[in-house]
C-alpha cells in the first residue's frame, strides 16, 4: 500500500488560553495529488500547517510526511517539506540569490547546487532579472514568487502553500498556478489553502473543508460539487427583454435588468429545454455564466450545517 504523501491521525491542540484549535483531525492526502484544505479564519487550517511544520506543539495525535513523523523524525520530515506561508517571513535586505542559497544551506545542499537550483528557480518564476537586488525593493507580486522559489529550492516531494496569491493581481496568479501545476504534474505533491475558492476548483482533485477545528468534508472537489441540487445562471440577452419572461417547467426566471435575467433551476434540469424555450420566446443569448462559485456556495452550506450540529 502507496505511503500518504500526508497523514494526519487523531490530531488535537488546545492551547494555553483554553482554545481547542483542533479536535481530532483525521485527514491523507495522497502522493502526486493537488489537494484543497479549505475553511473560514479560525478553522483550525494554520494551526494544521503549523503542526505539521513543527512550528506548532499538537496536544495529542501526531502528522506524518511519507512516513515519518515530523514529532519523533522532524529532520527527514522536512527535509520533503516546501512551505509557503501566509506572510513574508525572508531576509528584506538579502538578494533572491542569497535566500535561497541560504535556504538550501539549511538542508544541507552543497553550495554548487544550490547556486544551480537558485538559479533555476528564479528563471522557472521569472525572477532571475531581480537575483541581485535588495528583496525590498520587489514588488508584492514578485516577493510570492520569491517565496515559492525559497521553497523549491530543496526539491520537496510535498509543497505546501498556504494561501499564495493573497494580493496578487490575476497576470501573476495566473503564471504563479502555471508552475505550480506543471510541478504537480511532474511529480509534487501540492496542498493548496486558500480564501480564492475559485482556485480550488480549478485547480484541486481532492478537497478537505474544516470548520471548528474539525474536518466537515473530505471528498474529490467533483463529487463536493454534485451536490448541489439547485444552481443559478445568470443569462445576457442580445436584445431587450420582453415585458414577459416565458414560463419554462422547473425554471424560476427572474429579470435582474432590461437585457439581463437569472435562471434558478435544478441540477439535472436540460438545458436545453430552457434555451429551446427562450428562442421561442424571440430571446437570443450572448452569454450565460454561473451566478455564484459553486465550492463557495457548498462550503457556506457545510459550514452553515456545522454551526447547527
Amino acid at each position: 500500500m502507496a505511503v500518504p504523501a500526508l497523514a494526519v491521525r487523531d490530531l488535537q491542540k488546545t492551547y494555553a488560553n483554553g482554545v481547542a484549535a483542533l479536535k481530532g483531525i483525521e485527514l491523507e492526502v495522497a502522493e502526486g495529488d493537488f489537494f484543497a484544505l479549505l475553511g473560514p479564519n479560525g478553522a483550525g487550517k494554520s494551526t494544521l500547517i503549523g503542526i505539521t511544520t513543527t512550528l506548532v506543539n499538537p496536544s495529542a495525535g501526531w502528522v506524518e510526511v511519507f512516513g515519518h513523523c515530523v514529532q519523533r523524525d522532524r529532520e527527514r520530515a522536512l527535509a520533503l517539506l516546501g512551505v509557503v506561508p501566509q506572510e513574508f517571513n525572508f531576509n528584506q535586505f538579502e538578494t533572491p540569490l542569497e535566500i535561497l542559497v541560504n535556504q538550501a544551506g539549511f538542508h544541507g545542499i552543497p553550495r554548487k547546487l544550490a547556486r544551480e537550483r537558485a538559479e533555476k528557480y528564479l528563471r522557472e518564476l521569472q525572477l532571475w532579472d531581480k537575483h541581485a537586488v535588495p528583496s525590498r525593493t520587489l514588488s508584492g507580486g514578485m516577493k510570492r514568487r520569491l517565496m515559492i522559489a525559497r521553497a523549491m529550492v530543496n526539491e520537496p516531494r510535498l509543497l505546501i502553500l498556504d494561501e499564495p496569491t493573497a494580493g496578487v493581481d490575476i497576470e501573476i496568479r495566473r503564471s504563479m498556478w502555471k508552475f505550480v501545476s506543471a510541478i504537480n504534474a511532474a511529480g509534487t505533491t501540492v496542498i493548496l489553502t486558500t480564501h480564492y475558492l475559485e482556485e480550488a476548483e480549478q485547480l484541486c482533485r481532492n478537497v478537505a473543508i474544516i470548520d471548528r477545528g474539525r474536518i466537515v468534508e473530505h471528498t474529490t472537489v467533483k463529487q463536493l460539487i454534485a451536490k448541489l441540487d439547485v444552481e443559478t445562471f445568470v443569462f445576457d440577452a442580445a436584445a431587450e427583454l420582453p415585458a414577459a419572461l416565458p414560463e419554462i417547467p422547473g425554471v424560476a426566471l427572474a429579470r435582474v435588468d432590461g437585457s439581463t435575467f437569472e435562471a434558478t433551476m435544478g441540477r439535472a434540469h436540460d438545458l436545453n429545454s430552457v434555451f429551446a424555450a427562450l428562442t421561442g420566446a424571440g430571446i437570443t443569448i450572448n452569454s450565460m455564466r454561473n451566478k455564484a462559485n459553486r465550492l463557495e456556495e457548498l462550503f457556506v452550506r457545510l459550514v452553515e450545517g456545522n454551526k447547527a450540529a
